[in-house]
């Protein structure tokens, strides 16, 4: 079964019940993989699970599948789900963090502009193209959301009630000691996920820099948020939110079930 080829597709998975794959997908089939009609890929849609399509038709640059048999069931949200918000960087590390949050089962991915935020562009299509990839080669059953750029207190509004949100600031209070000092630091991650088991979380990943003064004061004065250490080396931002979202999932998420 692993040896099929895998895709996302937004139609409605139904035994019996063709539908058209997009040009780009028809093209991989045929032409890459060099399959024909009565040949078995495996589908998933988000909503229906995972099933065995066989290609029922193929006509120039169009072909068509048909569901056959239902591999997996779409599982109930079993866990609190998990929110990345992070701030854009150069374009081959944000595009890193997009990938990764999709591998380590981000539910929803949603750019940050802050105040020391360089790259203040993002390609939403890139994105969904980066996340749907990843999606189809993990094994994943759905693909995350993702949405285009919000500034610092736009993204935070927007966040669904009961959210608590995991502010990673490896920043001290001493002004003029290279970041902050040891002054203030937030207590270490592993111990403040003790707590927060169980409930639905969004990991805030600040900008190279980290965040500005005011910014720190907001969010540390923000109800339901939770400044959090990453240890004691100040890391670069794509690492911080592949470690955080790493321990996320090992202490709160489903690396336990």
């Amino acid at each position: 079964m692993s040896s099929m080829p895998r895709l996302f597709v937004n139609s409605d998975l139904v035994a019996g019940n063709a539908f058209e794959l997009d040009e780009e997908q028809a093209k991989y089939l045929t032409r890459v993989m060099r399959l024909g009609v009565g040949d078995a890929a495996r589908v998933f849609n988000g909503r229906d699970g995972e099933w065995r399509a066989e290609i029922s038709a193929v006509a120039g640059r169009r072909a068509e599948m048909t569901p056959a048999e239902q591999l997996r069931e779409q599982p109930a949200q079993a866990r609190a789900p998990l929110t990345l918000l992070f701030a854009p960087v150069k374009k081959s590390e944000t595009d890193f963090i997009v990938e990764k949050a999709t591998e380590l089962g981000a539910g929803f991915i949603q750019p940050v502009i802050t105040e020391r935020t360089q790259s203040r562009t993002v390609r939403l299509d890139r994105f969904e193209k980066i996340a749907l990839e990843a999606a189809e080669q993990t094994e994943r059953l759905d693909v995350p959301l993702l949405a285009d750029a919000l500034g610092l207190d736009a993204a935070l509004e927007a966040l669904p009630a009961g959210t608590v949100l995991i502010f990673c600031d490896e920043a001290g209070d001493e002004a003029d000691a290279p970041w902050g000092g040891q002054s203030g630091r937030a207590e270490p991650m592993a111990q403040v996920l003790e707590g927060l088991k169980g409930q639905a979380a969004a990991i805030l990943i600040g900008p190279e820099g980290g965040f500005s003064p005011a910014e720190r004061d907001f969010l540390r004065a923000r109800e339901g948020t939770h400044p959090v250490s990453l240890g004691p080396r100040i890391l670069r931002a794509e690492t911080a939110a592949v470690a955080a979202m790493t321990l996320w999932q090992a202490m709160c998420g489903d690396w336990g079930s």
